[in-house]
Order: structure tokens, then C-alpha cells, then sequence
């Protein structure tokens, strides 16, 4: 096998560090592509990473030795291509297949590697590969973790390090969703004009989950993780590229972004919560709140309304353009939250309601919302509604009421930082 199937000329060979680091970049921006390409080449899910997980084994051997490729995706695909021909003619399926990948490499070849592969250009592989790792046959766990592979580039031990699981859980996952997959003959398509409204949401749903683990982390010692959010972002921003015509997709871009440019101000120089009153605005992202501005300015253009994504978005947009707490439009995000409530009735979007009027007309208006959650027992075991009682019940000076509040919402957090905040609460030592 040449060292360098698309470019005859190799720069001068690196050490192997710095080939490992070209192969972990590599990876990580053109992965969606080299296995969608594949996918679609050998016309089985498994099997394309499976090709291009070997091409990355023979990368880090032979770039420390022969230098990186000026076209390194396209070295990786290659070499794939030559290993799934070795592997039908190992089994003997001298086919058409084999003769198309053969056609391929002989014509990338001629044209000195650039003819196949435009790394500039977002086409429809791409797109296919997030809807099957997306695809409805699969758990949520199993979608998260297919998508951050496959889509994302992430390492299985990345994605365990990212949602504090076991490596092997994660690779459990992958393979079980690849053997589904296989199973519910899941074709590598974009699916029909009728199924994509669902299958969109899906696909949302996810990106949603895993940016949301990284505001507020859902378990262990820090308060967010940032790493998840950038690459959710950067998901996003595939996906908008690929779907410019869906608001909602930029509606979510737009929610993250604008969600993000807060995070640095989440938290002070100890990994501590810094809760939106406290926080210093100087040090909100501008240029992350610029671009979600314009993405959700993108889904308005589109003329087909707000979704929920949207909605949230706008309520982000609320906070990240107000000098201060008291000078934010809460009445503006209350009727936002109301819009959301009836768009997408949830528990969680009341309690956020609640968390709003009591901003725009007082506590106690919004305690009776609280107590209505409370009474109705839907969000039981969930953290946030004893927090969110306790605090309106000490800006209404019921102390005591207070601190019991907090002991319970402490007891139920899973997150360390924000437990140690919360028992603070409860002795009185926060405010």
C-alpha cells in the first residue's frame, strides 16, 4: 500500500507526537464525512467505522515515519476504500461494489487526490450519518453516544469522561447501536419529506441533551463542562449548515450560543456556582451572544414562526441584551414562557414560568404556581422545585420554610458544587 495514496509528496516526517495530534484533529473535524462517505460506499454502517477506525491504526504507524499528508481525510477515506476491496476479496465478493471502489481510487489517483474530496463543501453524507445515529429504533443513551462518535469525532473515552460513565458502558452502547441498527435494516438515506418533522426533532433532542449536561452537569464535582457544550455548538453548526432551511435548527444554534456566553461567569476562580445575579456581564461571551442573536434573527427570517427552540432562544436573547437583573424584560420573558407552555406543555417550562413572574410581579404570585407543581407530584425528586421554593419563600421572609426547602432540594442534587451550595442555603450562609 503507497504512504500516500492522494499526494505523491510528503513534507518532511514529524515525530510522533505531533502525527498523533494530526490524527486526533484529523479526526475529530472530518470524521462525519470520511464514515458518511463510506456508509454510503460499502453500504453498511458498521462496517464503514469499522474500515475507517483500521485507517486511523495505519495513520498513526505511518505518518510518524512518512510525514502527514498534505490531504489527510482523504488519505484516511483511501485507505479504507483499499481495505474493504481486501476485505470482499478475502470473501470473495469480487462484485460491482468492488469494482466502483476501484473506479473511485483510480480516478483519485489521476487526479493527484483533490478530484473526490472538497473539504470546504457540506454534501449530503454528512447529513444521512447524523439521521441514522439519530434513528428512532435507538435509545436516547444510544443516540447521544452513536452521535458524539460517529458525528462528533469524540472517542468513546471522551464521551465517558464527558457523562461520568464507565468506558465500557459507552462502547457497550455503540456496539448494541450498530447490531440495532443492523438489525432494523436501517437504510442510509435521508428519510422521506413525511418522516423528517420527527426524525428532526430527534436529531434536536439530542444536541439538546448533550449541551444540557454541559450547562448544569447532571452529576459529579463540576458545576458545568464545558468541553461538551463546544462541540454540541459545533454539531449545531453542522446542522445548520446542512438544514438552512429548518428554524428550529437555528433556533437551538441560537439557544446555545447565547446559553454559552455566559459560562464563563457561571462560575468564579474555585469552580463555585455564581448564580445570574451575581454574575460580572463584562465577562459574557460577546461574540458567542452576536451570533446567537443572528441565528435566531436567521429562524424569524424563514417566516414559519417560532418553535420551541425559538422560544427559548428568545428568552435567552432577554438576558444576554440587559445591562442588569433588574433591568431584564421579565415581563416580556414571562409571556415568552407562556408561549413555550402552550407550544410545548412541560412540567419544567412552569417551573421556569414560576422562576420568572416571580421577577415580574413578586413571589407570591409565583409561589402559588410552585405550590401547584408541588401538589401535583410531577416534578418529585427533582431538585430544582424545593430550590426554587426556598427562594421564594425567603424573599418572603418565611426563613425557616426556607432553609427546610433547601435541606430537600440539597439531599436530591446530584451535582456536587451545587449541593454544597444548596446545604450553604440551607444553614443561611448563601443569599
Amino acid at each position: 500500500m503507497a504512504a500516500f495514496p492522494h499526494d505523491g509528496t510528503a513534507p518532511s516526517a514529524p515525530d510522533t507526537g505531533s502525527a498523533e495530534r494530526a490524527v486526533a484533529a484529523v479526526w475529530r473535524i472530518e470524521s462525519a464525512r470520511i464514515v458518511g462517505a463510506l456508509t454510503r460506499m460499502v453500504g453498511d454502517f458498521g462496517l464503514a467505522e469499522d474500515l475507517a477506525q483500521e485507517a486511523l491504526v495505519d495513520a498513526l504507524r505511518q505518518w510518524p515515519v512518512d510525514g502527514v499528508p498534505r490531504n489527510a481525510a482523504a488519505w484516511l477515506t483511501a485507505v479504507a476504500k483499499r481495505k474493504a476491496i481486501d476485505r470482499w476479496r478475502r470473501q470473495e465478493r469480487l462484485d460491482e461494489r468492488v469494482a466502483l471502489l476501484a473506479h473511485d481510487l483510480e480516478r483519485e489517483q489521476a487526479g493527484g487526490g483533490d478530484l473526490l474530496w472538497d473539504p470546504d463543501a457540506v454534501d449530503d453524507d454528512v447529513l444521512r450519518l447524523i439521521f441514522i445515529a439519530c434513528h428512532p429504533v435507538l435509545s436516547k443513551e444510544a443516540q447521544v453516544a452513536l452521535t458524539l462518535r460517529v458525528v462528533g469525532g469524540l472517542s468513546s473515552e471522551e464521551i465517558a469522561r464527558a457523562f461520568l460513565v464507565p468506558t465500557a458502558t459507552v462502547q457497550q452502547r455503540i456496539v448494541r447501536a450498530k447490531k440495532t441498527l443492523a438489525a432494523a435494516n436501517a437504510p442510509f438515506d435521508v428519510p422521506p419529506r413525511e418522516e423528517r418533522s420527527p426524525r428532526i426533532g430527534a436529531i434536536l433532542g439530542v444536541l439538546y441533551l448533550i449541551f444540557n449536561e454541559a450547562h448544569a452537569a447532571s452529576s459529579g464535582p463540576e458545576w458545568m463542562r464545558p468541553e461538551l457544550s463546544d462541540e454540541a455548538i459545533r454539531l449545531g453548526r453542522v446542522l445548520a449548515a446542512l438544514m438552512p432551511q429548518e428554524p428550529e435548527v437555528h433556533g437551538l444554534l441560537a439557544l446555545m450560543e447565547l446559553t454559552a456566553a455566559r459560562f464563563a461567569a457561571r462560575v468564579d476562580r474555585h469552580g463555585e456556582p455564581v448564580l445570574l445575579a451575581d454574575q460580572d456581564r463584562r465577562r459574557w461571551d460577546r461574540g458567542r451572544i452576536a451570533r446567537g442573536r443572528a441565528s435566531l434573527a436567521t429562524a424569524d427570517t424563514l417566516g414559519r414562526g417560532r418553535g420551541a427552540h425559538c422560544l427559548q432562544a428568545a428568552i435567552a436573547e432577554c438576558h444576554a441584551v440587559a445591562a442588569s437583573v433588574d433591568e431584564t424584560d421579565w415581563d416580556r420573558i414571562v409571556l415568552l414562557y407562556e408561549a413555550l407552555g402552550r407550544l410545548s406543555p412541560s412540567p419544567v417550562v412552569e417551573l421556569n414560568r414560576a422562576a420568572a413572574v416571580a421577577m415580574a410581579t413578586g413571589p407570591a404570585s409565583a409561589l402559588r404556581i410552585i405550590d401547584q407543581l408541588s401538589s401535583s407530584g410531577v416534578l418529585r425528586g427533582y431538585h430544582l422545585l424545593p430550590a426554587t421554593r426556598g427562594e421564594l419563600l425567603r424573599r418572603l421572609g418565611r426563613e425557616e420554610e426556607a432553609r427546610s426547602e433547601f435541606v430537600v432540594a440539597a439531599g436530591l442534587a446530584g451535582n456536587d458544587r451545587e449541593r454544597t451550595l444548596l446545604e450553604r442555603k440551607s444553614r443561611g450562609e448563601e443569599k
